[in-house]
């Protein structure tokens, strides 16, 4: 008898397109349109992106997080410089060395920190075995919110993250492939962990948030953005017809779409948590859920056909929800996981 694949707990970039986006794509595809973000789809996502961060920022698309992160790294690095981020962030550990492709160089610099964010104690030891000259200078400081292992920065944190990149001249990045997900935790402004906390570029995420292919870099210091269109377009992330990554974007950002699809996701989490009453392994503030799980339970919800997969040796296990997880998907794989 063939194995059933099922996927709703792999990752939230399984979920299918949102139908509000879905929608927005179909009604953007009637028509011919001007190219290269000269559409009135792209020119609507930087007005409502202005009123979202209540902020004059620029912003510019991407085709993913890989992108995103890359460039906006190599955006804020010189070849000789380097940037300090946590030992799971994504652009350790997912990014096949894009970032120090894009950049020409610029190394990443590994910090520890309980739960998915960075020790500034240990950042403070790392800076300090950057020798003078001898040692690639260190320019910027990566966050990602939410973090890789599910928790969630609060503002006083992030405001103590700023002071510390102050202090040593670091310009803060930020990995927003989860920052909605972050919003609907907190319940807070997107302002208020973002460029009132030091943040100067923000990596938004929208493909784990109901779209199908787009990312946006947001520049909250204009004077950063400067020639960043040109890196775009050599870094091969300007397309032609913008309007079908932007007319999504408009349809996420407008009646708060982007906010309704992360609360969904992250009470789902909860209510899987809640669920399963299972031994977690990091707190959970957003839609991921990490499981301390034996090898034979695993292997029995594998081949029950639930798939996930292990995230930390030597048996952390990551459960993700997405926008489109349903309350008989959690109830399923609940009746599967209590049976012996």
């Amino acid at each position: 008898m063939p194995i059933r694949e099922r996927y709703e707990f792999a990752s939230d970039n399984t979920a299918a397109i949102c139908p509000e986006a879905w929608t927005a794509l179909a009604e953007a595809n009637r028509d011919a349109a001007a190219s290269y973000g000269e559409d009135r789809w792209s020119k609507r996502v930087s007005e409502k992106l202005r009123e979202l961060f209540e902020t004059d920022c620029e912003s510019f698309f991407v085709f993913n997080g890989t992108a995103a992160n890359s460039l906006a790294l190599a955006q804020l690095c010189r070849p000789f410089q380097s940037v300090l981020c946590h030992e799971h962030s994504h652009i350790e550990t997912d990014e096949c060395g894009a970032p120090e492709f894009f950049s020409g160089g610029s190394k990443l610099l590994r910090i520890g920190g309980a739960n998915g964010k960075v020790d500034l104690a240990d950042a403070s030891q790392v800076l300090a075995r950057q020798r003078e000259l001898h040692s690639p200078k260190p320019r910027a400081l990566s966050l990602t919110q939410a973090t890789e292992l599910g928790t969630v920065y609060r503002p006083d944190e992030l405001e103590a993250v700023a002071e510390f990149a102050k202090k040593y001249a670091l310009l803060v990045h930020m990995d927003g492939a989860r920052f909605a997900n972050a919003i609907a935790s907190l319940g807070c402004a997107p302002k208020e962990i973002t460029w009132k906390r030091g943040v100067e570029v923000l990596s938004f995420g929208g493909t784990k948030n109901g779209l199908a292919v787009g990312e946006i870099v947001v520049f909250f210091r204009k004077e950063l953005a400067t020639e960043f269109d040109y890196r775009a377009k050599q870094g091969a992330q300007l397309a032609s017809k913008m309007r079908f990554l932007a007319a999504p974007w408009v349809a996420l950002l407008e009646h708060d779409v982007w906010l309704k699809n992360a609360r969904h996701a992250n009470a789902a989490a909860k209510k899987l948590a809640d669920e399963l009453k299972a031994d977690l392994a990091f707190p959970r503030d957003a839609n991921a859920l990490f499981l301390r799980l034996r090898d034979e339970k695993v292997k029995q919800m594998h081949g029950r056909g639930w798939h996930f997969y292990k995230f930390i040796e030597p048996d952390v296990y990551r459960l993700m929800c997405s926008w489109s997880i349903t309350d008989q998907d959690i109830a399923d794989f609940v009746a599967d996981f209590r049976k012996p």
